[in-house]
């Protein structure tokens, strides 16, 4: 198969799938249709090199992971944090449930790699999901690196319509209390994270500030990136020459990438601002749709079953802890729970479910201004905390117990 016709098939696929994804409003996930897709090509004609014959072979992949890692990093917030510590702790409460329902009644029925390898993309993302495939298949752990993937692959479907009903039941007690007059926010939260996330756009790095704009180019905003990557590859090596400690690599890029900004060597969103995330985001997906190569028939059926029941135990881990942790910070459990199921999904999905939601429960502007307000802000800061922050760092740290056969 020549390289253009590689790249066009891929594309189009992942084109295919933000289409039906848009068209379905997010009910369907474009990862789903995608590797569907994939999946259907493997088995007939695509070759097993498809991504490589198209240009995007492993390392360029491992590339695109290290820049997209960095840039994750300068996405984080301490402020935003601070406004919406409530949110932080049920999100990182609703995780803890995930791992112990899954390992308490999961390793019951299946094999603990299973598990190990599915709880990281069960409360993040793509990221997550391409650390535990790789660290499978140094391992032989053919079923289990696919696992990982497919975990990924699956879950939204869990979390989109779970977190539509809980945030209508939110929503119409909101609206309820509103009508009657006695509605009143705590914090007026989305005005203050509004107002940062101006700051944020506006902002340049401090230690460049006094640049002419016009050297501040898309390869020295790359050139940054990859210099903050570099040191988080060099650290972790020097943790395990010099000290005999394994720190994961990708641990270290979110990390510096936090540092970067906050010492002003980097801007927030480096990548979209050097005109690059697309591109990156592309080389990244379809590097984790090659890992469906592998996945045969019978490898499907084998895996169906544990699919279906540890994503079944995550949702009902994140249900048990999200309420227990909403009774004692006095917060609405269906509020709670939605914000646990972010884990599931992550931004833009976040985003689409919460405005749905509020376009179905009202047409009036002041309510949606007022569900908006309410709902939107804690939304959005769940899915960061579980997909952005710690499904990274717990990915490279539960790798290391996977163990080979």
């Amino acid at each position: 198969m020549p390289q253009m016709l590689a790249i066009v098939l891929i594309l189009g696929i992942l084109y295919l799938g933000d289409y039906i994804s848009l068209k379905t409003k997010a009910f369907i996930p474009s990862v789903f249709v995608c590797a569907v897709l994939f999946l259907l090509g493997y088995w007939s004609f695509f070759p097993t090199d498809l991504v490589a014959r198209a240009g995007i072979p492993t390392v360029t992949a491992v590339l695109l992971i290290f820049l997209l890692i960095v840039n994750m990093g300068t996405l984080l917030s301490w402020k935003e944090m601070i406004i919406q510590w409530k949110t932080v702790v049920v999100a990182l409460v609703s995780l803890v449930g995930v791992i112990i329902i899954s390992y308490s009644i999961g390793s019951i029925f299946f094999d603990k790699n299973l598990i190990t390898a599915a709880i990281p993309p069960l409360i993040g993302g793509v990221v997550s999901s391409i650390i535990m495939h790789d660290a499978a298949l140094a391992l032989g752990l053919e079923d289990v690196a696919v696992f990982a993937l497919l975990i990924y692959v699956m879950q939204g479907f869990a979390g989109y319509s779970l977190t539509s009903v809980a945030l209508k039941k939110e929503g119409r007690r909101v609206l309820d209390l509103h009508r009657k007059g006695q509605w009143k926010d705590d914090v007026n939260s989305m005005a203050g994270i509004e107002k940062l996330a101006k700051e944020n756009a506006l902002e340049r790095p401090r230690m460049f500030g006094h640049m002419d704009a016009k050297f501040d180019t898309d390869y020295f905003k790359l050139f940054r990136i990859a210099v903050v990557g570099l040191i988080a590859y060099g650290t972790s090596l020097m943790f395990k020459t010099q000290f005999g400690i394994v720190v994961d690599q990708f641990v270290l890029c979110l990390l510096f990438g936090v540092i970067a900004v906050a010492v002003g060597f980097l801007e927030r969103q480096p990548l979209q601002k050097a005109n690059s995330m697309g591109f990156a985001m592309m080389g990244i997906m379809v590097f984790v749709f090659n890992g469906l190569s592998k996945a045969s028939p019978d490898m499907l059926a084998r895996l169906f079953l544990p699919l279906v029941v540890l994503i079944a135990l995550a949702v009902v881990g994140m249900f048990s802890a999200s309420f227990v942790i909403a009774f004692i910070l006095r917060i609405n459990p269906f509020m709670a729970f939605s914000v646990a199921l972010t884990a599931l999904y992550g931004f833009p999905a976040d985003y689409i479910i919460t405005k749905e939601v509020v376009d179905n429960l009202t047409d009036d502007e002041a309510e949606r201004k007022v569900l908006l307000d309410h709902m939107l802000p804690p939304m959005l800061i769940g899915g960061f905390v579980s997909v952005t922050i710690v499904s990274v760092i717990l990915a490279g740290y539960m790798k290391g117990w996977l163990v080979a056969a």
